[in-house]
């Protein structure tokens, strides 16, 4: 008898950039609000820290994902975190099309 089982099929990831620190949530704003103010001019975003930088060129139409996360025990405090994302294929296609708006209140 066959154990049955799923192959996954991962691509490999390569981290072209981290930063992680705590700030205040003012300076998180300014710092998205940088973002946005590159992504609305349709200019490059260049992610910088210390003598580490990257500069990433989204195109027209990325797909732009949204998550919301909890992470811990269910009978106890966990993490909880707000993840923005930006995804293209680096041959310059464009985000996949989903369906749904996104709304933030």
């Amino acid at each position: 008898m066959g154990t049955g089982g799923v192959l996954l099929l991962c691509m490999p990831e390569e981290v072209l950039f981290k930063s992680e620190s705590g700030q205040t949530r003012e300076e998180i704003a300014s710092y998205l609000h940088s973002v946005a103010d590159k992504l609305e001019q349709d200019n490059a975003v260049t992610l910088k820290s210390g003598s580490e930088s990257v500069t990433m060129e989204p195109p027209a139409r990325p797909t732009f994902e949204v998550k919301a996360e909890r992470e811990g025990p269910a009978d106890g405090p966990g993490k909880v975190s707000i993840e923005f994302e930006l995804e293209w294929d680096e041959n310059g296609s464009e985000g996949a099309d989903e369906s749904g708006q996104l709304a933030i209140e």
